[in-house]
């Protein structure tokens, strides 16, 4: 199984828009990266965000992208402050691969719960509009398998 966390793409400013919708540089990031992510051949089973508006657009990007079999699924709990665990622990029983797109801290936190256990290690460098690809090994942990970010896409 793959997890693919992505950080969703740029979005303005709170004092701009309060529902801080992705900006024009973070749409094209995101263009970028589905792409990338379209060429990989990329078959998750769903996409999830968060329900904010720049989880959502960035979500909706993708999917465009990997076609019509992908569905995506606002989901709970996925918010920037929210707990792991009980996430960390249903990723770890689900069959298929899957995509969420989510915030920092969330995404670290989440990262650090897979790999070592813990929420507290700072193991992954997110970067916005950027993706990590994890995969499950056949003894149940888990390990990155690759990370690409906007910046490497001229």
């Amino acid at each position: 199984m793959k997890l693919y966390l992505i950080q969703h793409g740029e979005a303005t400013t709170e004092e701009a828009d309060p529902s801080r919708p992705l900006t024009p540089k973070g749409h094209l990031d995101i263009q970028k990266i589905a792409s990338f992510l379209k060429r990989a051949s990329l078959r998750p089973m769903v996409i999830l965000h968060s329900g904010k508006t720049r989880a959502r657009q960035t979500a909706e990007i993708v999917a465009a992208h990997l076609g019509r079999d992908c569905r995506v699924e606002e989901r709970g709990h996925l918010a920037p402050n929210d707990p792991v665990q009980g996430l960390a622990k249903e990723i770890s029983e689900m069959p298929g691969d899957i995509v969420i797109v989510g915030h920092l801290p969330f995404l670290g936190k989440l990262s650090s719960a897979l790999l070592a256990d813990t929420e507290s290690k700072n193991l992954v460098a997110f970067r916005q509009g950027g993706v990590v690809c994890f995969q499950r090994n056949e003894d149940k942990t888990w390990q990155v398998a690759w990370m690409v970010t906007p910046e490497l896409f001229k």
